[in-house]
């Protein structure tokens, strides 16, 4: 299914692109802090290119540290945010767990013994939070609105979340997207996943019930209730950002869905890469 390529095309292309940015900028930091000497370095070839002490090559230089030390500033206060909120998030989930009412979901719909969590909560939610160990959490008002084929769409729905580890994936997605703001399509990749991924545990979910009817009826019910969407990391919500996509292909199955990039992303995205790539050629050369 060209989803699934495409998907795995938005996570390649992202990382392979943080990998390389990241690595030029870890390599010139430590040229700087460390005096180690490079010979292949597109910001240490940035500066080369101005007279040394003129106030062009200060520029450059003050405008080259700050993008560094932004980068390295915002990834770690994402991850330490994301940690905190990840500890706040499994207390709290801990505090509105009903033992019960999971074993019982659990043993009917035959799933993992903590795989899945029932949680008390008024607000009809479905969602698969967790990057290590991801778990499926289904609210009491979710169980009071669906019936049995309904909610069994939506749990197998969020079990291809929860095995294809989607949560962790679109946390470093969009990692990815805000430290490198000045790359587009990192920024696209993210965006498209999201996108992909849910159409994806759609179409996994109708295969796995035999029809639309119990996925579709389900989404429907919970646009009318305006059900939140999550935008936090770590958590896979069962409706928000792609549901006209996602009602879409429910309603035109043979459809493609077009997933376009915008010719502005791919101009910025392409002049930047080649940029560093031409300048470390030349570092090298």
């Amino acid at each position: 299914m060209w989803w699934k390529k495409k998907s795995v095309f938005a996570l390649v292309l992202s990382i392979s692109i943080a990998v390389f940015v990241w690595t030029q900028m870890l390599m010139y930091a430590a040229h700087l802090l460390l005096g180690i000497n490079l010979h292949m370095n597109i910001f240490k070839f940035c500066t080369s290119l101005f007279k040394e002490n003129s106030i062009l090559y200060t520029g450059v230089v003050v405008a080259l540290n700050g993008l560094i030390i932004y980068t390295v500033l915002m990834t770690l206060f994402r991850l330490v945010q994301q940690y905190i909120l990840t500890r706040k998030f499994g207390i709290r989930l801990q505090q509105l767990h009903i033992e019960e009412l999971t074993e019982t979901i659990t043993s009917r719909f035959g799933r993992k013994r903590g795989s899945l969590r029932v949680i008390s909560q008024e607000q009809p939610l479905a969602f698969t939070a967790g990057f290590r160990n991801p778990c499926i959490v289904l609210s009491t008002g979710l169980l009071r609105m669906l019936d049995p084929c309904e909610l069994e769409a939506v749990i197998e729905h969020e079990t291809f979340h929860q095995q294809n580890f989607d949560a962790r994936k679109l946390f470093v997605l969009q990692l990815i997207s805000q430290g490198l703001w000045f790359i587009p399509l990192t920024r696209w990749s993210y965006q498209n996943y999201q996108i992909l991924s849910e159409l994806l545990a759609d179409h996994y979910a109708i295969r796995r019930m035999g029809s639309e009817l119990g996925l579709g009826s389900a989404l429907l019910k919970l646009i009318k209730t305006r059900m939140p969407d999550s935008s936090a990391a770590g958590v896979v919500c069962f409706s928000g950002y792609s549901v006209n996509y996602r009602l879409q292909q429910l309603l035109n199955p043979e459809e493609n869905i077009p997933v376009r990039l915008e010719i502005e992303a791919i101009v910025i995205s392409i002049s930047m890469l080649l940029m560093f790539l031409t300048m470390t050629v030349l570092a090298v050369a």
